[in-house]
């Protein structure tokens, strides 16, 4: 693959590829996590905005009133995706248990 068809991954196949390898695994999953949770959040927010444009018959306060709520709310998805995204990350970096018995003596008498 050439670095121009690198850059131009959607964040599904992003997310493919970093499950496909395992050594740049967790950065591409990573990104391809985080931008499909951004990719997502903005588009329930434009599909919110519309609902609520379409709904009210004329402009009015009840935008600027719904602004905080709406950075609160994403700021929460934001959070939770980042949350998500570091266990994953974090988990995929340990290594597995020995299921042999320890080859030292763990506890040597004098």
């Amino acid at each position: 693959m050439s670095n121009e068809t690198d850059t131009r991954l959607t964040p599904g196949q992003r997310l493919a590829q970093g499950l496909k390898y395992s050594m740049v695994g967790p950065v591409d999953v990573t990104r391809g996590t985080l931008a499909l949770g951004l990719s997502s959040a903005a588009t329930s927010t434009a599909w919110l905005g519309r609902r609520i444009r379409q709904a009210r018959p004329a402009p009015g306060h009840l935008r600027h009133r719904r602004r905080p709520l709406l950075y609160v709310v994403l700021g929460a998805a934001v959070l939770a995706v980042g949350a998500v995204t570091f266990s994953i990350v974090r988990r995929s970096m340990r290594p597995d248990p020995s299921t042999l018995p320890p080859s030292v003596e763990i506890n040597p008498t004098p």
